[in-house]
């Protein structure tokens, strides 16, 4: 009797063992293994690169250096060492940088999931650490894989406009992307070496990834592969018609909906913020009251409507592109030259810097300062009409700027007072 009831010990023992996560027959998938680990590694390898460069320099476009009002990441300290000043050429870069950046990101979702999914049974080995660089390994990998799904959640709350942060969006997404990109370098100089042998090897090598108990596959890892780039198709699909306009702009199902109608006509294009949103009274923007404040060098200059619209006029073909990804084609933009407005308060050469107030009541972004290359670009306009019309209320009547290759906030509407000088 004593030798039958050792083997349903042991049985039972066995069955407590494989309930635990760090026993490796825990983990039964017979997909998990180094090969198809390390073809998920390569894919995000250069994805991730794309996103962390593209995110960088949508920081720069803000022109953070430039003045306090445009900087949302205080004391990032050497974190700004590649910060310039932002080009107006070509007038579509950062149309196209936030387009590849939000784009890619939404795309990379399934591959980020399925490469987690792919290591888990690491998170929970045990020991923790067997030696000083398996430690490190380690540490990177947890901060690896929080930092990657802090950045996504963060990234995809942020283009669907749900500002639930405990924080300002730019300050928690500028630090946790370097948090995550520094992880992510150090996985990749130990894990490289690995993954590449890996990848010349369709045959898996013994290793903790592989269960020791695997159940009947189902599906080959190759067709595993097919299913995660399945659904990143299906999310590029569903995101990049966000960046243009017209039927694709349509088969955008995952960009932001149910915001403002822009209706049609030469102001119906895409409207991040409205006139109500932003608390302007229609009072306010009245002809015989808004007045246009131009203060510089040689004093202060007050401007009507009808007065700006006396000056020289000129036409530039601008988009507008926001952080959040999305975009509209070129628009027709006619007004006054920031320059030519610069001029008449006393700077007649190279035109200064900027700083740019809004009627805008709350919201970010009421206050806005542009460097002087943005200034003296001719296209760099106050514009006073859209597509031949008036600004529409919600485009910015009165007054809005309208800057090439600046992000969307820039772009200030419903403009009351602009001051020049050094910022």
């Amino acid at each position: 009797m004593g030798r039958g009831a050792v083997p349903g010990v042991c049985r039972t023992y066995g069955r407590a063992m494989t309930r635990s996560p760090s026993s490796p027959g825990f983990w039964r998938s017979p997909l998990r293994g180094p090969w198809l680990t390390s073809v998920l590694g390569v894919v995000l390898l250069g994805g991730i690169t794309v996103l962390f460069v593209t995110g960088l320099v949508s920081y720069a476009a803000y022109n953070p250096n430039l003045s306090p009002v445009n900087d949302k990441t205080p004391d990032k300290g050497i974190l700004g060492f590649y910060l310039f000043a932002w080009p107006t050429d070509p007038h579509w870069l950062y149309r196209l940088n936030q387009s590849v950046h939000v784009t890619l990101g939404v795309t990379l979702i399934p591959v980020l999931l399925a490469k987690l999914w792919s290591v888990v049974p690491r998170l929970f080995a045990l020991p923790p650490a067997r030696s000083l660089a398996h430690a490190l390994e380690r540490v990177s990998l947890l901060l690896l894989v929080g930092g990657a799904l802090f950045e996504f959640v963060t990234g995809v709350l942020n283009i669907q406009l749900d500002y639930i942060f405990p924080g300002s969006f730019y300050t928690l997404h500028f630090y946790g992307a370097w948090v995550f990109f520094s992880a992510f370098v150090v996985h990749v100089v130990l894990k490289t070496p690995v993954a590449l042998r890996n990848l010349r090897h369709l045959g898996e090598e013994k290793d903790d990834l592989v269960s020791p108990r695997p159940d009947r596959p189902t599906v080959s890892r190759r067709g595993a592969l097919w299913f995660v780039g399945g659904g990143s198709l299906l999310l590029f699909a569903t995101t990049v018609g966000q960046s243009f306009d017209g039927l694709l702009r349509r088969t955008a199902l995952l960009a932001p909906h149910g915001g403002a109608d822009p209706g049609s006509g030469p102001n119906g294009f895409q409207i991040n913020k409205t006139a109500r949103y932003a608390g302007i009274d229609t009072a306010e923007t009245a002809e015989d009251a808004w007045r246009l404040v131009v203060t510089g060098r040689t004093g202060t200059v007050r401007l009507s409507r009808a007065g700006l619209a006396r000056l020289p006029l000129h036409s530039a073909a601008l988009p507008i592109a926001c952080v959040e990804g999305w975009s509209t084609s070129d628009q027709w933009w006619r007004g006054v030259r920031l320059r030519d407005l610069a001029g008449l308060v006393g700077y007649d050469g190279d035109p200064p810097d900027v700083l740019v107030e809004s009627l805008q009541r709350r919201g970010a972004f009421r206050r806005t300062a542009l460097r002087a290359n943005q200034v003296a670009d001719p296209r760099s306009l106050l514009a006073l009409y859209v597509n031949g019309e008036d600004l529409s209320p919600d485009h910015g009547f009165p007054a809005r700027i309208i800057v090439p290759a600046a992000p969307g906030v820039l772009n200030t509407k419903w403009v009351a007072r602009m001051t020049f000088g050094d910022l």
